[in-house]
């Protein structure tokens, strides 16, 4: 396997080019996600779509937000209320920190990280440009986020916690953020099988959020290690469906399939 500061460094060219691009993930010469073989057919709205976003929400937020990077729809475990406080982790070109600002009003507050400067610029821009003073981006590693203890009444994620070499590490400080009683919504990828051995030393696949997949039971561990109680990982078959397009080369739907996870502080 990698070294971690190998893995992070893929990572984070990965995603500084899809934001710079001046496109959506569909367009980039990357797999998972951005497979282009597949994806230039699809538009943005359509993929998130089949994530499990309604058409009313997509119309609710910037186009430019929408890069076509989610797994699933973490909004669809999460009650949110106006006032709340709400954390983002690997928030991107800021999607899910735009939907949930909705839903949280102006009263509220929502906080998306990242660790990738050109994801952070583009997210800025658009919450500028929505006139969203109650959203921001504060630019950082899920490993260490850049935010006091106890400040968030929800923690979201979508598509991101894969992607980290540290994972015990993540939930840990997702529990400092989160108040007492705060919840932790997440939509990842998950392993089903044990993946071969040539798919964890390709960097394309991790950065692709393949290769960092962990399975149900490892991922029930770490949360519980961390402190969380009424764990719950729910996963979504039908997602094999979308997992198959991302890469026609590998048989993926055989090893990993998207997820909706939930705990509670």
């Amino acid at each position: 396997m990698k070294k971690s500061d190998e893995l992070r460094t893929a990572v984070r060219l990965n995603y500084a080019k899809v934001a710079t691009q001046n496109s959506d993930c569909c367009t980039t010469n990357t797999v998972s996600c951005c497979n282009p073989e597949e994806n230039l057919q699809q538009s943005p709205e359509e993929l998130a779509q089949k994530m499990g976003y309604s058409i009313e929400e997509l119309n609710q937020i910037p186009k430019e937000a929408n890069m076509g990077l989610s797994c699933g729809n973490p909004h669809a475990i999460a009650q949110f209320k106006e006032g709340e406080t709400i954390v983002d982790l690997g928030s991107g070109g800021g999607f899910d920190c735009f939907l949930v600002a909705k839903k949280v009003g102006e009263t509220g507050h929502v906080i998306g990280v990242d660790m990738t400067h050109e994801m952070i610029a583009k997210a800025r821009a658009q919450a500028q440009k929505a006139n969203l003073a109650h959203v921001e981006f504060r630019l950082g590693e899920i490993e260490h986020l850049p935010i006091a203890n106890e400040t968030a009444d929800h923690i979201i994620s979508n598509c991101v916690i894969n992607l980290s070499p540290e994972k015990e590490q993540v939930f840990k400080e997702a529990y400092r953020v989160l108040k007492p009683g705060g919840y932790l919504a997440i939509s990842d990828v998950i392993l089903t099988a044990e993946l071969p051995e040539s798919y964890h030393e390709d960097l394309q696949l991790y950065s692709g959020c393949i290769s960092g997949a962990i399975s149900i039971e490892t991922y029930e561990e770490l949360l519980r290690n961390a402190g969380f109680k009424d764990i719950q990982i729910e996963p979504k078959d039908e997602s094999k469906e979308f997992i198959r397009d991302w890469e026609p080369n590998y048989d993926l739907e055989n090893y990993i399939v998207s997820a909706l996870i939930q705990a509670r502080k």
